[in-house]
């Protein structure tokens, strides 16, 4: 045994909930790339609205937007190592998603300017995802002084 023990310090409710978020938004990501999981798979595009690829069978999805569910679960985990980072990602991370919602519910499902691509399904889990990242930011912790910061 040595005399150097490392003091592993408990993460705090908001960390816990940064680092659900982002787990499930790289499942999903990864989730995006499998056939079956997937359907019409084949019909997948880089970015365009015309994507036939639909995850679950419900949510219209690209190459585009499964890239982005990866980078968004990365960033929750890597932000998850601090409370202040955690709290920033749920909290920014909501408004995102608001902000999408409203470019959803904004802009035609069938325009060019539907790039990602999104679709009545994706518009609305938007605004859930969106008001539960916030609730969970704003419910599981103010925002931390440097010093409380773990």
């Amino acid at each position: 045994m040595t005399a150097h023990t490392r003091h592993l310090t408990a993460r705090t409710p908001v960390q816990q909930a940064a680092m659900l978020v982002g787990s499930v938004f790289l499942l999903v990501g990864i989730l995006g790339f499998i056939p079956g999981v997937t359907t019409s798979y084949s019909a997948m595009e880089f970015a365009s609205h015309e994507s036939g690829a639909k995850l679950f069978g419900i949510f219209q999805i690209s190459i585009l937007h499964n890239l982005v569910h990866l980078a968004f679960g990365v960033a929750g985990l890597a932000l998850a190592r601090t409370a202040s980072g955690a709290y920033s990602y749920l909290l920014g991370g909501g408004a995102i998603y608001l902000v999408l919602w409203i470019y959803g519910l904004a802009v035609s499902h069938g325009s060019d300017a539907n790039f990602v691509p999104l679709n009545t399904a994706d518009d609305w889990l938007h605004f859930v995802l969106g008001i539960a990242m916030i609730g969970l930011a704003l419910l599981l912790g103010r925002r931390p002084s440097r010093t409380d910061d773990r």
